[in-house]
């Protein structure tokens, strides 16, 4: 049975739990409530944020992909395109400064080439407290060094520069830091690839780096409040290993030149779960997955661990039928695990095995269109409000 402490562990109210509860016709099992709690979350969901950001224009004559995909495409002429993306990585940098920086710049770029784009630059742009600060100065000069350095790190080891970039310092920052991270690519526009579970009976590989215990629920971490307790939470910080990336970023691009991939998602935030559930969102098609075939690097993982796990520098691909050994060949010449680990399937479910046994069988509409909207109270910054009230009577000031 799952508790209302268990319900709260997963950063769900029990409002949201019960409607989960109505869509499904019962009670959860463990593994489908951390499935929700991740994809229900804001950093997947936009619930909070989404009425915002569907008020943004995302349309235009030169748009090839808009939102949606893993990068936005633009035609830049001559049958070129740049894919490109910006992200945040804001509550793993306050937890662990460099790690947390370091993988936001790993994470926009495996956007990038997941698009059938080669990464060529990244920038970054960064909001810290006041480094003197009178109560948390000490913190935030710590944050400014190890994001700095994390951002330099990753970027140095993949191969990409950072040309360019902005920071600004302000009290409103103190414990609230913002790392937003830029990449750009160049792509063929009869090139790009799209993150879809097509084909009904095409394999779904597995391929990158060995899945681990780290990162376990970083996308509802990343979704909840900043404050002192957080800093405890750094198991939650994925690790990452740009020289690794970089190996993946050329056999992805060989994998997709050679014509055997159908489709291909980046495993970001939420891992397994939200690029399984994600592709095969975009298909409108259901996605098998039997997690005992998945490469893992450290002994007696659950299922719930191995689909909510946030190892970096992974990815899933859909296979054409009949040439998964050609992607198993070609990730085996750069030294990286490819395993048949899933088909894609009609039923429009997300259907998982471990051991033989179904951990988790949830209609995949459930999770990427069912989530809540909120509307969420707003009011002007109390910094704004200062402003404004000077300003206010500055002018009364001149007119009397």
């Amino acid at each position: 049975m799952i508790t209302p402490d268990v319900i709260a562990a997963h950063n769900l109210t029990q409002d949201e739990f019960q409607h989960i509860q109505s869509l499904l016709g019962r009670e959860p099992t463990l593994v489908e409530l951390g499935i929700f709690s991740v994809m229900w979350s804001e950093h997947c969901s936009y619930k909070s944020s989404r009425v915002h950001l569907s008020r943004l224009p995302t349309t235009g004559e030169r748009v090839v992909v808009p939102p949606g995909e893993n990068a936005g495409v633009v035609d830049v002429g001559d049958g070129w395109c740049v894919a490109f993306k910006i992200e945040s990585h804001n509550h793993p940098s306050f937890i662990e400064p460099f790690q947390g920086a370091a993988t936001g710049v790993g994470g926009i770029l495996r956007d990038i080439f997941t698009m059938g784009a080669r990464p060529l630059a990244s920038m970054n742009s960064l909001r810290f407290g006041s480094l003197d600060h009178a109560q948390h100065g000490r913190r935030n000069r710590s944050l400014l060094a190890g994001v700095v350095a994390g951002i330099a790190h990753y970027g140095n080891a993949f191969g990409v520069a950072t040309v360019g970039g902005e920071v600004a310092f302000d009290d409103a920052y103190a414990l609230n830091p913002l790392v937003n991270a830029f990449a750009l690519g160049l792509v063929r526009r009869d090139q790009i690839f799209f993150g879809k579970a097509a084909g009904v009976g095409n394999p779904v590989l597995y391929v990158g780096a060995k899945t681990g215990r780290d990162g376990i629920h970083g996308a509802t971490m990343a979704s909840a409040e900043f404050d002192e307790e957080a800093l405890q939470k750094r198991p939650t910080v994925q690790v990452g290993d740009p020289f690794l990336e970089k190996l993946l970023l050329e056999a992805c691009l060989e994998a997709m030149r050679s014509g055997a991939v159908a489709g291909i998602q980046d495993m970001g935030a939420a891992g397994l779960t939200s690029s399984s559930c994600e592709m095969a969102a975009r298909a409108h098609t259901g996605i098998e997955l039997d997690l005992s075939l998945v490469p893992q690097r450290e002994q007696g993982m659950t299922a719930y661990e191995m689909l909510l796990s946030e190892s970096q520098e992974r990815m899933l691909i859909v296979a054409h039928s009949g040439r998964e050994r050609e992607v198993v060949d070609i990730f085996s010449k750069w030294d990286l695990d490819a395993v048949v680990i899933g088909r894609v399937r009609d039923t429009g479910r997300m259907q998982v095995i471990h051991n033989g046994e179904t951990v988790a069988d949830i209609p995949v509409s459930l999770l990427t269109d069912e989530a809540p909207k909120y509307q969420r109270p707003m009011a002007p910054p109390k910094s704004i409000r200062s402003l404004e009230s000077r300003v206010r009577s500055l002018q009364s000031g001149v007119q009397s």
